[in-house]
């Protein structure tokens, strides 16, 4: 099979013919159809998390058909058209068995600390536990998009802080997972306001129905959050990861307000100082979020089906496996609107 490797922090990856992986007992393998780009993806390009060793196939917003299928799986048989969540938990253990799988102890995550998904094919364990049936139809670069971006955000939005039809939801981050954040608080009855300092994807996110947009780099955004909001948000996710946005997330809420730490604060952003009088002051809720458990995936993915959301207008470039180093570094600055998925993997 084709697989892009990487070998070290910040180098072009390295695309090599390497063998088929092994079948996992309670596993399978699957050719990969359509693998997404990520922001977390960049972490690993970077060398920003512990996690990873080197050399690794990163790659972890995947779908695909099942090729093999280990001797202990039950539920699926070669043919089957599946996704996975990025966070491979064990399904045995009490936090599984009380549906909390994002926080399983023994958690495999491709691209991360197993291979992950920039290859044709991926060895995927536990596969009863985490395997999900895709629709009949679904585009495979928009199933791939799901596996992080959209996941994360639905479990944010619905999981952790329980967002209320009427409610106002300010978005702090305009790439993928905050473009996912902003559609599904729609699909879910809110009005949503989006930051970002580039304007291309507040245009873009405006032309696909959310209520607002501010441009961060013009004048002060909490400001300006609060204004339109008519005194604060109810609910902040905040998509980046970053200082700047988390305490302006915080700011922005009114009181009793929620936020939810979607974005992954690695690097010199891993520890951040915040602003915990506007807690204390404002009785407010913070939430931190990683993933969705898989038993989570047909409640979202009946919404998409039945159309009461709708996620193509995320996709914005489907590209080769040569070109997902370009992908990655374009996530140095503001990247452009919309997802990068890998469709081609023959060269």
């Amino acid at each position: 099979m084709k697989a892009a490797l990487l070998d070290a922090p910040r180098t072009d990856l390295r695309i090599e013919a390497m063998p088929d992986p092994d079948c996992p007992r309670d596993g399978v393998v699957l050719d990969i159809l359509a693998c997404g780009i990520c922001r977390s993806d960049w972490h690993v390009w970077v060398g920003a998390d512990p996690d990873v060793s080197f050399p690794q196939i990163p790659g972890h917003e995947f779908c695909g058909i099942v090729r093999a299928v280990g001797r202990e799986v039950t539920q699926w048989r070669e043919g089957d058209r599946v996704i996975a969540p990025f966070i491979l938990a064990c399904g045995t253990c009490p936090d599984c068995h009380a549906g909390n799988q994002t926080v399983c102890a023994t958690q495999v995550v491709p691209g991360f600390t197993a291979p992950g998904a920039f290859a044709e094919r991926i060895a995927v364990p536990r596969a009863d536990a985490n395997l999900t049936r895709l629709p009949e139809g679904m585009d495979p670069g928009l199933a791939a998009s799901l596996g992080c971006r959209v996941t994360t955000a639905w479990h944010a939005l619905t999981g952790r802080a329980a967002l209320a039809p009427g409610e106002w939801l300010a978005v702090w981050g305009g790439g993928g997972v905050g473009l996912a954040a902003a559609l599904i608080g729609k699909a879910l009855g809110a009005r949503v306001v989006m930051v970002d300092v580039v304007q291309e994807k507040l245009d873009h996110a405006k032309r696909l129905g959310i209520d607002a947009g501010v441009n961060a780099g013009h004048g002060d955004p909490v400001a300006a959050v609060r204004e339109v909001t008519g005194g604060g948000a109810h609910l902040a996710i905040e998509a980046l990861g970053i200082a700047a946005t988390t305490i302006n997330a915080m700011k922005s809420l009114r009181k009793l307000g929620r936020m939810v730490q979607v974005g992954m604060p690695a690097g010199a952003h891993a520890s951040m100082t915040l602003p915990w009088d506007v807690v204390y002051s404002g009785q407010l809720a913070i939430y931190g979020t990683r993933g969705m458990p898989a038993w989570r995936y047909p409640s979202l993915l009946s919404l998409i089906e039945g159309g009461g959301l709708d996620l193509s207008p995320m996709i914005a470039r489907r590209v080769a496996l040569s070109q997902a180093t370009a992908e990655l570094a374009a996530f140095d600055g503001p990247a452009p609107p919309g997802v990068a998925v890998i469709t081609d993997f023959t060269r």
